[in-house]
């Protein structure tokens, strides 16, 4: 989990204050100490650090916060405004020309996963219906082309190449003539890395630079690099003034130093974070989203957005209306089951999910989420070893013991284990019959939903 120590250690620094009701200026110091030392464990930056507890020590330390009624409360205001702002305020969008074809340049060392996130680039500006096309200017290392090609294969986007005896700044004209000619309006160009930062590299991509006038040039790092992405992204900067930053691996940092520390030391924003191995695993980095995840307020808005992107409208409607009647089925049961799946595994969800007082959010991100995921492909497996008219009828299956032991063999389960799929679906069955009882049709789609027009 992204920022799992940090967090941890924020989350326990407030708790105390909110057990003492009135805050003294020891009570403040004390615990700005504390969060220093959470920020510096996190590889954040030293001089960032130290701006950070100057200004939220300045603002928790007024009469305003410790005279009033609910101080800790307060304070985490503030601290969370203070992330955010570190963080970039707001969610920064891309420069896309005004007339034209947008071009876009990924630059950076090799390892940070440049290539990968071109294609999830590309397909997110596909989603918002852009037609992108990814241009191999890689031409230096081995299979660095054909690596680009088999991304765009993967995800139906076209490529532009021109072998690797071509110059890049060749292949990069010649890329945006054909956008011009093949309908396409963003272009996105996968250029040469390096192990380390050298003049050659950086004298070709100012080559680049000027040659097709990019409207956004994006630095992608590794964040679990930690300080010393943040070394790049300053020596990048320095060099090509680039205009953003993507973040690769951010699920697998949990420390988090880098996300925290570039915006403060470059002055350019983080615009997208990796979050994943697949191609879907890519989100725009919203600064007071990620600060609320990190204090543990759960960051409902991206998790709604999740579900809108991934979820069905017209499907879940008629789901909803299936589940209140009637007709509702097993093979309903497994429909819901994958809509579900769309949103990612749970242990991710709830990374999303505001914080529950009380409840160990890191007990709830192991053992217990991964046994109800587990859970959750068992009944899957019983349910899709059923045929479509056990599935519609699931009463036929109750009193015939050999359906379910040919059930249970199919699904690598036992009988007991088919009961219980049957015992839970009738129990949801009757639930639902006591919503629909209740007039509480309206009420049961919006919670069950979200806000969708039915």
């Amino acid at each position: 989990m992204a920022f799992e120590g940090l967090a941890s250690k924020l989350q326990g620094t407030l708790k105390k204050l909110r057990g003492k009701g009135k805050l003294s200026e020891k009570d403040i110091k004390t615990a700005m100490r504390e969060v220093k030392l959470a920020l510096l464990e996190a590889d954040v930056n030293y001089k960032v650090v130290r701006n950070f507890i100057k200004s939220v020590s300045e603002k928790c330390l007024g009469e305003e916060v410790l005279k009033s009624l609910t101080p800790a409360q307060q304070v985490i205001k503030i601290v969370n405004e203070e992330l955010t702002d570190l963080m970039g305020k707001s969610e920064s969008s891309i420069e896309y020309s005004k007339d034209g074809i947008t071009v876009m340049m990924l630059v950076g060392l090799q390892g940070a996963g440049k290539t990968t996130m071109c294609g999830k680039l590309a397909l997110d500006l596909r989603k918002k219906k852009k037609k992108p096309l990814l241009v191999a200017c890689d031409i230096y290392r081995p299979a660095a082309i054909k690596q680009l090609q088999v991304v765009g294969k993967q995800i139906d986007i076209p490529v532009f190449s021109m072998g690797d005896k071509v110059s890049a700044v060749d292949i990069s004209k010649g890329a945006i003539e054909y956008a011009k000619n093949n309908d396409l309006n963003v272009v996105i160009i996968d250029t040469a890395g390096r192990l380390q930062i050298d003049e050659d590299l950086m004298g070709e991509l100012k080559d680049i630079k000027k040659a097709v006038n990019p409207n956004e040039i994006m630095l992608v790092v590794d964040s679990m690099t930690g300080q010393d992405a943040v070394n790049v992204a300053e020596s990048f900067n320095n060099q090509i003034d680039i205009t953003g930053v993507i973040l690769t691996k951010l699920d697998g940092d949990t420390r988090g130093g880098a996300a925290l520390s570039i915006r403060a030391m470059t002055g350019k924003p983080i615009k997208f974070v990796g979050i994943g191995e697949k191609m879907n695993d890519f989100q725009v980095f919203y600064p007071d989203r990620m600060a609320s995840r990190i204090l543990g307020m759960g960051d409902v808005l991206s998790l709604i957005e999740k579900a809108q992107q991934a979820i069905d409208k017209d499907e879940a409607k008629q789901l909803g209306e299936r589940m209140l009647n009637k007709e509702f089925n097993l093979q309903d049961f497994l429909d819901i089951m994958q809509q579900t799946k769309k949103l990612g595994p749970i242990s991710k969800l709830i990374e999303m999910m505001p914080g529950i007082p009380g409840i160990d959010t890191k007990a709830l991100s192991g053992v217990d989420i991964s046994k109800g995921e587990k859970e959750l492909k068992v009944k899957e497996s019983i349910i899709r070893s059923m045929t479509l008219k056990e599935r519609r009828n699931p009463s036929i299956i109750s009193g015939s013991s050999s359906r379910k032991k040919r059930i249970a063999a199919g699904s690598g389960t036992s009988i007991q284990q088919v009961n219980r799929l049957l015992k839970d679906f009738d129990k949801i069955k009757k639930l639902m019959k006591q919503f629909n009882g209740m007039g509480n049709k309206k009420m049961f789609k919006k919670g069950m939903f979200g806000k969708l027009p039915f």
